[in-house]
């Protein structure tokens, strides 16, 4: 279970922003505002979203539209750890 919600912020902002986020740059931006990606609470990724994304996405030429980051930030808010993803599902056939 850990890193899951790491990688679930790493996705849905990448299919938001239509390119892939560099997952480490992000990682190590995560570190900087004091945060461990390894263990990601719901407050943190939320925080980190409202407080460093922006700024984050402009330094790797990439922008949230207002209406997307809406729908990013919420789906990040609801996602659940505890529940496997599609990916770990269909890996177990």
């Amino acid at each position: 279970m850990r890193r899951r919600r790491f990688d679930h912020m790493v996705n849905e902002i990448s299919v938001e922003v239509g390119r892939q986020v560099p997952r480490f740059a992000l990682w190590t931006a995560l570190r900087d505002a004091g945060m461990d990606p390894e263990s990601l609470s719901r407050e943190g990724v939320l925080a980190f979203f409202d407080g460093h994304l922006r700024g984050f996405l402009r330094a790797h030429g990439m922008a949230l539209a207002a209406r997307g980051a809406r729908r990013v930030r919420r789906r990040i808010a609801r996602y659940d750890p505890a529940w496997p993803s599609p990916e770990e599902v269909f890996a177990r056939f």
